[in-house]
C-alpha cells in the first residue's frame, strides 16, 4: 500500500472533517481543560507544519510538527482515518515526522498524548519508535489526563 505524505494547506473538506473528528474524540475521553489538540486556527501557525497522508486519493491520516525552539520539535495532531486504522498509516506519519525533524536539526522530538485506555494504542506506537515517558515540556503542566513522551534524535 503506497502512502503519500505531503504538506497540507488545511483547506480541503476531507482534512477539515478528519480534524473535527479528532477534536470530538479528544473531548470524549478527556475533560476540556485537559484537551491539548489544536483546532484549524491553532494549526495554521507559522511554527506548525501540517502533513496529510493519502492512499489511492483517499485521506488516510494526518500529523504535524510544531517547532518549540531550533533544537526541539513537538509531534501534534496525529490521527488515522477510521478506514485505515492498523494499516501502517500512523507508523508512516511518525517515520516522516521523525525524518523531517532530523532534517531540521532538532535534537529532540516530544509529544503529549492521553492517559485514558483509548490512548493505549497511540502510546504503544510512540514507544515502538523509541519515545520514552518524560515530564511536561514547553507550556504543558502536570495533568492526570496527559502523558508526556520524548525521543532524542
Amino acid at each position: 500500500m503506497d502512502i503519500l505524505i505531503k504538506i497540507d494547506s488545511l483547506q480541503g473538506p476531507e482534512i477539515i472533517a478528519l480534524l473535527e473528528e479528532h477534536l470530538r474524540g479528544m473531548h470524549q475521553d478527556s475533560p476540556p481543560e485537559s484537551v491539548h489538540a489544536l483546532d484549524l486556527d491553532g494549526l495554521r501557525k507559522p511554527e506548525i507544519t501540517f502533513y496529510s497522508a493519502w492512499i489511492g486519493g483517499e485521506l488516510a491520516g494526518c500529523g504535524a510538527i510544531k517547532e518549540l525552539d531550533p533544537a526541539h520539535g513537538e509531534l501534534k495532531s496525529m490521527r488515522t482515518a477510521a478506514a485505515y486504522i492498523r494499516k501502517g498509516v500512523a507508523s508512516a506519519i511518525v517515520e516522516h515526522i521523525i525524518a523531517e525533524s532530523r532534517k531540521r536539526g532538532y535534537s529532540r522530538l516530544s509529544l503529549e498524548t492521553g492517559t485514558p485506555e483509548s490512548f493505549l494504542p497511540a502510546v504503544r506506537l510512540y514507544e515502538s519508535f523509541g519515545f520514552q515517558e518524560c515530564g511536561p515540556f514547553a507550556d504543558y503542566s502536570l495533568d492526570p489526563y496527559s502523558k508526556f513522551m520524548t525521543k532524542e534524535l
